[in-house]
């Protein structure tokens, strides 16, 4: 709590300022400056016990999980016990990894009544966080004074990858505005689990025509066939050096940890165990695959606060940690980045070792930067030798990728190469490929 002096008092004591400095030369002004100085003490004085008493109370209600990277509401309550209208100005305790643009709130609040408002928090980054106290200011009876009180609060807060994401993928696809995401899901699998029967179009395979009920309904039937379920997808990202790289303000940890919460819950409606392992020198967080309807949030429930570190990639240490912990055959998805001969000899012999127990998937993210180099026009000959040298530089370390490519998959390795903006549809679109050719 406190009181602050309002600009009506610093007003105010000009009065006396002027009276002192013009006794200099008249001494007979000396008393009504007294006189002055002491009313004025006298009605702040007043004023001030008149404001003594709190007059407002706060209170917040809010989600305790947010997204990153996403507004996320926070409402307050503010009730009034002043017999006087209010003008108040409200703020709140963020964190600093978050942005709020909507504090402080100002506001009107009528006398014995209730007001809500309404701020967004916007994280940016994943982890634990709290919304601290509140703080209001109003101004006392006569206006002399701005009472500043403190509330006490403390919200804990779990800022989580972007969950709305999921919401919005799923409108998207019952509402059909998204043609390739609407494919993706009704991608079908090849001829291992019956679903329905169902008229026959164009892009239907013959094969597919069921001739027995082609007769009975005199008009072509075809056989539709799903996914099969109950496999295990395990998603394992690389927590190193590496993947603190950012794309589009992201790291490249979190727009693989996006695509795979995406893919856990894709995964896990369509009847698949989902499970996570993330790794940088050692094994930081290991969540075996599960079923049910809860698999995709353990996933993220698992890796909110996990955060790529400034050390190096142990592949060693990651790959005995689950050939020990992972027993059932599993689609395994490794989130990672080379950038020299010796990690991406590491990486094809680690992968290679996954291979036949189970099937691997090599996720690496294309350097935006450089194919935007290779995009530019070229300069006029003899114009910009700097640019030719970055071309240059740029194509080698594109030939070098792509040769670490090919090496993968010679071994029988997958290989999923996305720039990390398509990196979540790239990733259903494999994973939906793998399951309608019965490679799992």
């Amino acid at each position: 709590m406190g009181y602050i002096p309002g600009r009506p008092l610093v007003l105010l004591a000009i009065v006396p300022m002027a009276l002192g400095f013009a006794s200099r030369w008249d001494k007979s002004l000396l008393w009504p400056m007294l006189a002055v100085d002491g009313f004025i003490l006298l009605v702040a004085l007043l004023d001030l016990l008149w404001a003594r008493k709190p007059l407002v109370e706060v209170s917040r209600d809010t989600r305790p999980i947010f997204s990153v990277g996403q507004p996320n509401p926070v409402k307050l309550t503010v009730r009034s016990r002043a017999r006087r209208k209010l003008r108040i100005r409200v703020q709140d305790d963020v964190f600093d990894e978050a942005t709020v643009p909507d504090l402080p709130i100002e506001l009107d609040l009528p006398r014995g009544e209730r007001v809500e408002r309404r701020y967004h928090v916007t994280p940016h980054k994943r982890g634990s966080y709290h919304l601290g106290d509140h703080w209001v200011r109003y101004r006392s009876p006569l206006g002399l004074w701005i009472r500043q009180l403190r509330f006490e609060a403390d919200t804990p807060i779990r800022v989580y990858p972007d969950v709305k994401s999921i919401r919005t993928f799923e409108l998207l696809a019952k509402s059909n505005r998204d043609a390739a995401m609407v494919r993706a899901l009704r991608k079908r699998g090849g001829e291992s689990e019956f679903e329905r029967l169902r008229e026959y179009n164009r892009a239907d395979e013959y094969r597919s025509i069921d001739w027995k009920a082609t007769a009975r309904r005199r008009t072509l039937i075809s056989r539709e066939y799903q996914l099969e379920t109950n496999q295990s997808v395990l998603f394992v990202l690389d927590g190193g050096r590496l993947m603190t790289g950012e794309s589009q303000g992201l790291s490249l940890f979190d727009h693989a940890l996006n695509a795979t919460l995406m893919l856990s819950h894709i995964a896990a409606k369509n009847g698949d165990n989902v499970g996570l392992m993330s790794f940088s020198d050692e094994v930081r967080r290991f969540a075996p695959p599960t079923s049910g309807p809860k698999a995709a949030q353990r996933i993220v429930t698992s890796s909110y606060d996990l955060m790529p570190e400034l050390v190096e990639t142990r592949f060693d240490l990651a790959f005995e940690h689950l050939g020990a912990r992972l027993r059932k055959r599993s689609l395994v998805v490794v989130f990672t980045q080379i950038q020299d001969d010796a990690a991406a000899a590491a990486l094809t012999k680690l992968m290679y070792g996954l291979l036949p127990r189970h099937l691997p998937l090599a996720v690496l993210m294309r350097d935006v930067d450089v194919d935007n180099i290779l995009q530019r026009p070229p300069p006029e000959p003899g114009t910009n030798r700097l640019d030719g040298y970055l071309r240059a530089a740029a194509a080698e370390a594109t030939s070098w990728q792509a040769r670490q490519a090919r090496a993968l998959k010679q071994r029988g390795v997958l290989m999923l190469d996305a720039a990390p903006q398509d990196l979540t549809p790239a990733l259903i679109n494999r994973y939906l490929e793998i399951k309608a050719h019965h490679l799992l």
